[in-house]
């Protein structure tokens, strides 16, 4: 039987959005997480910028930029995890560990060579806080031929199992997933497509703006059918699950390559790209979880008004709700899952799910780095 480990873990993770560092401090006892204190770290905008930058293969880093890169990113994780560990009055000894998912720059989780690549040196992470820091979460279940995402799910299926039926929570960052939940245990998911980075990008391009606040931009234009239907035909939708994607896919760039872009006004581009995620999570939902009985949200974009309108509008029926209504932070969800899988780390307990990710078997999940001894 594993050793318990309860106890107070705190968990880091920037989204493919990169709209700031969600930290969160949990307490586990008897194994079941509760939120002591939550925030979202900002980034310096310079920083976030040469991280987008990258992620969207718009630059390309030589070495000594690459270490560069992944120690200042580290030093942003270890500012979030101080300032969360403020905001609680909890001092780094009381902690027993960090999970840092850190900063995807590249997800290739297919083809002859696949990887998956986070950075934010966990060692610069570990002196800094005087915390042992679990890291690395990915690269174990793409060695084990899995697509090392989503791994949320596996946290999902601790704090929302229905009590009957089948639920689906969404996650909506830059990417957008859903968990399939049913109340006999089984799990499912996958990434649907672009939530918020795209919309982000385009926010940040034609209004300077680092994202679209209550869909006001998306609001003002008009959905343009043309438009929607040659972003919709791309084959990453109609791939079957398991799969993963990111920013080094939908980017900025894709979206250029579609010539009707240059036709519209960039309202009428926001409008569509709204309605792009929107369209793409109902029919994930539709096709593979059509015996949900509902749907369950969190990640930044349910602040976005007219997303969740236009996402609840083509449920079928399905309330949609906010993971507040369950107790859980929708800001929180995703740091608490990686504070969850460093519990799991030091339990010697797998942390992923081969039914989500495709691997070929349980694996453990993430490295230990310690912190220095005095």
């Amino acid at each position: 039987m594993a050793a318990s480990k309860d106890g107070l873990y705190l968990g880091l993770i920037s989204g493919t959005s990169a709209d700031g560092i969600d930290a969160a401090l949990v307490r586990f006892a008897n194994g079941q997480p509760a939120l002591v204190a939550g925030i979202t770290h900002p980034w310096d905008e310079a920083l976030r910028r040469r991280i987008l930058a990258v992620a969207q293969d718009e630059v390309r880093l030589d070495l000594d930029e690459y270490g560069r890169l992944d120690v200042a990113v580290a030093n942003a994780f270890a500012d979030a995890a101080q300032a969360v560990l403020a905001t609680a009055g909890v001092a780094a000894r009381d902690v027993t560990a960090i999970g840092s998912h850190g900063q995807t720059i590249r997800h290739r989780p297919v083809g002859d060579l696949p990887f998956t690549l986070q950075i934010g040196d966990p060692s610069v992470i570990a002196e800094r806080t005087g915390i042992d820091t679990v890291a690395d979460f990915r690269r174990a279940d793409v060695a084990a031929g899995g697509q090392g995402a989503p791994l949320v799910p596996a946290f999902h299926a601790t704090v929302l199992r229905p009590e009957r039926g089948a639920r689906v929570v969404l996650n909506l960052g830059g990417i957008a997933n859903v968990t399939r939940l049913s109340a006999d245990g089984h799990v499912t998911g996958f990434d649907t497509g672009p939530a918020n980075g795209l919309m982000d990008a385009w926010c940040l391009r034609h209004r300077g703006e680092a994202f679209d606040r209550d869909g006001r931009f998306a609001a003002s234009g008009h959905v343009d059918d043309e438009l929607l239907a040659q972003l919709l035909d791309d084959p990453y939708f109609a791939l079957p699950p398991p799969k993963s994607t990111g920013r080094e896919h939908f980017h900025l760039a894709w979206l250029d390559m579609h010539p009707r872009v240059a036709d519209l006004s960039p309202e009428d581009v926001q409008s569509t790209l709204l309605v792009l995620s929107a369209h793409s999570v109902a029919d994930a939902i539709a096709l593979h979880a059509a015996d949900a009985i509902d749907v369950v949200a969190c990640g930044g974009g349910v602040h976005n008004t007219a997303l969740m309108q236009a996402i609840a509008s083509r449920l079928e029926g399905r309330p949609l709700h906010v993971s507040s209504a369950f107790g859980i932070d929708p800001d929180g969800m995703e740091a608490m899952a990686f504070a969850w899988l460093a519990y799991r780390r030091l339990r010697g307990e797998p942390g992923n799910l081969p039914a989500v990710t495709g691997a070929n078997g349980l694996r453990l999940l993430g490295a230990m780095y310690a912190a220095p001894s005095s």
